[in-house]
């Protein structure tokens, strides 16, 4: 592999960033100028010892903004684990660092402008989630690098990373487009992984979850829905489970994503905004697109839908079973399950039915592995893809209980498990193994949703709680809140860190400066006004019970005729995104 650099300093004068390599026998320092923002390749003796110096753990690239060039760096990191011998660190703490040394060329509004980019960008960064390793490439599962060819090793990491999970492809295209300079491109995935040293009948094994994150539709739970128009679904998601024991090593992959048709549900102040399927786009093209790619990378897949069969997500249902049965592709193969009301009334022993119902395609499809000798033994052949309406609390259920099935037979297979035992029946792994399906759950919906997930309480413990159905309303009502009220930015921070829209070079307005019309602002006045009023009214009573019934009357009748209209007009009061870009436009 062409192993990238690491990294030690970054060492600052006022015209110039030198990035440093702590290789041994490495004498290259990477060198930004501040005032042309050309990059070269240098060597440590060129460093000015004036240079202000500073840790740094890796590059995540560069952005432009509305006053000038950013150079975004991992300041802090926590090792992970180990994945084959290869240190796997999560990035904690990062620096945005202005190429301009001051900020007295913009206008007061660009500046304000300049500073809201700033903090969309540290809400990402902040945004729980990103892992890089500078040997081994995180992106690809372990069957795909396999199945690689000699010319795929002598790539850099930057060039032989899949795509669709390098989440800092947008920040790295100055470094990507100089190939001398691609030892110090970091492709950095999003997402979720674990690492744990287990023991099962005195054997130690290493059991590794990774959740890859797409970058191509990202987004959040309201404003992404569906698919574009090249076929990307909305929050894809690829989840490998991994095992290594004694040289051996097994993997089972599967994966998740919207449903993959032109749909929206845009907030709109209720709780659970109507879905609307479109009605003008041709949903077979970007549904082909979509599963022509999967079946390429993945091979047979089995859609899982657990969307309900009645309500407003019924029609989302049907519309994906049909344009399945349209495609007519003998390698798609589609369940539905409605999973509320096959496990209503808190009875989640009805999953096994589901389970059950797959259990000879599971068998059909397999799982990767590799003796110890390095030996392939066997292939995964195909894969699950689960979706509900957000791919997060069901979907996440669900995976699990396939991941719990395929690793019964690789452990056993491996001879970590004895012939007849099962994997609930070793209480420490199975504590292990539940807790980190939980935490995963929870990653994918804090990058999606805001919050964490629901249904945790079965993942870690295999029961439904009191508590935790408590925990669900908690997480339901910050997820409403969210959704509503602070969502628009952070799609439009996600659009903004991976280059769905571009800060323009010249000085002209950027969207950030569209104004809400007067209703946002009058009519909740108005509302909070008539509802105090009315309090106030009940509180201090008039002489006569008619008179305070009569001022109650009126203030309430007030309150209920503005909320009303505020209702109706939902979506002008919610946080919209105000950036656009093409992706919107579908």
């Amino acid at each position: 592999v062409s192993d990238l650099f690491s990294f030690s300093s970054r060492h600052t004068t006022t015209e110039k960033f030198f990035i440093e390599a702590c290789d041994e026998g490495v004498d290259a320092v990477l060198v930004i100028d501040r005032v042309s923002n050309e990059m070269t390749l240098t060597g440590k003796m060129d460093i000015p010892p004036s240079a202000v110096t500073r840790p740094i753990c890796g590059i995540m690239g560069t952005l432009r903004l509305v006053a000038g060039m950013y150079l975004i760096v991992i300041t802090r990191k926590r090792n992970v684990g180990s994945l084959l011998g290869h240190a796997v660190w999560k990035a904690v703490d990062f620096d945005v660092i202005s190429y301009k040394k001051t900020v007295l060329h913009l206008s007061e509004i660009q500046s304000q402008e300049n500073k809201t980019f700033l903090s969309m960008i540290n809400n990402v960064l902040n945004t729980d989630g990103f892992y890089f390793c500078t040997d081994f490439d995180l992106t690809h599962t372990l069957q795909r690098l396999a199945n690689t060819s000699p010319d795929f090793h002598e790539m850099s990491l930057l060039e032989r990373a899949d795509q669709r999970f390098v989440w800092n492809g947008n920040l790295l295209r100055e470094l990507a487009a100089q190939p001398e300079l691609h030892k110090f491109a970091l492709p950095v995935v999003h997402g979720f992984i674990v690492m744990k040293p287990c023991r099962i009948n005195g054997k130690i094994f290493e059991w590794i979850l990774i959740s890859r994150r797409s970058c191509f539709r990202a987004g959040v739970r309201y404003y992404v829905r569906g698919i574009d128009s090249e076929g990307h679904a909305a929050n894809f998601v690829e989840t490998e489970q991994i095992v290594l024991y004694e040289g051996a090593k097994t993997s089972f992959v599967q994966t998740r994503g919207s449903m993959p048709f032109y749909w929206s549900q845009r907030p709109n102040l209720k709780y659970k905004p109507k879905p609307i399927i479109s009605k003008t786009i041709n949903h077979m093209d970007g549904f082909q697109r979509h599963f022509d790619s999967q079946l390429l990378i993945y091979g047979k897949q089995t859609i899982l839908n657990l969307v309900n069969q009645k309500g407003s997500e019924k029609p989302l249902e049907q519309a994906f079973a049909n344009l399945v049965s349209g495609m007519n592709n003998g390698m798609l193969n589609y369940i539905a399950f409605d999973f509320h009301k096959e496990c209503s009334h808190m009875r989640w022993d009805r999953l096994q039915i589901l389970v059950e119902a797959v259990t000879d395609t599971q068998d059909e499809y397999g799982y990767f592995m590799v003796n110890s000798e390095g030996r392939t033994l066997a292939q995964q052949r195909g894969v699950f893809r689960s979706n509900c309406m957000d791919c997060l609390d069901r979907t996440n259920v669900i995976q699990s209980l396939l991941a719990r099935r395929s690793l019964q037979s690789q452990l056993q297979r491996m001879g970590v498990l004895n012939v007849g035992q099962r994997i609930d029946e070793h209480a420490e792994f199975e504590k292990i193994y539940k807790n980190a399906w939980a935490d995963n759950a929870n990653a994918c919906a804090v990058q999606y949703a805001g919050t964490g997930a629901l249904k945790t309480d079965f993942t870690r413990t295999g029961k439904r709680t009191r508590w935790g159905l408590l925990m669900d309303g908690w997480n339901s009502m910050i997820r409403y809140y969210k959704n509503n009220f602070s969502d628009g930015f952070r799609q439009d921070s996600i659009d903004l860190f991976l280059g769905n829209f571009v800060v323009d070079e010249s000085d002209g307005p950027t969207p950030l400066r569209v104004q809400k019309d007067w209703k946002f602002l009058t009519l909740p006045i108005i509302m909070l006004v008539a509802f105090s009023m009315c309090i106030i009214c009940l509180l201090m009573a008039g002489d006569t019970w008619t008179e305070t019934l009569a001022y109650v009357m009126f203030w309430g009748a007030a309150s209920v005729i503005t909320a009303t209209i505020i209702l109706l007009n939902g979506q002008d009061f919610v946080d919209a995104p105000k950036l656009v870009h093409k992706e919107k436009m579908d």
